[in-house]
């Protein structure tokens, strides 16, 4: 049997204190657009670990490559030069491929 959630009453909870009414604008006086001296606003903070989770989302969402395409596959080339003189055609899947195993491998040692 469930439990009717609007029939639970909530403790009321402490009165507070309110604060003195504003003075009425005029032409001499200015509102400023920051917070009050009375109250400073705490800067938001996430809990451990959800920044940490939001990135990760963040990433697994976007299929951009994370190295560029161009210098990426003049390296390639240019590796290749190095062992073979004849002058190699890549195709831009192969070029594709290893780009995206070279950015898992290396980029998890960039992050500490």
């Amino acid at each position: 049997m469930r439990h009717n959630k609007s029939a639970h009453k909530r403790k009321p909870s402490t009165p507070r204190r309110r604060s003195p009414p504003a003075p009425p604008l005029t032409a001499r006086t200015r509102r400023t657009s920051g917070p009050s001296e009375a109250s400073p606003r705490k800067k938001h903070r996430f809990r451990p670990g959800t920044r940490a989770l939001m990135e990760i989302r963040k990433y697994q969402k976007s299929t951009d490559l994370l190295l560029r395409k161009a210098p990426f596959s003049r390296l390639v080339r240019e590796v290749c030069q190095t062992f073979s003189r004849e002058h190699m055609m890549w195709q831009g899947y192969a070029l594709m491929a290893l780009q995206e195993v070279g950015s898992r491998i290396l980029l998890p040692g960039f992050r500490h």
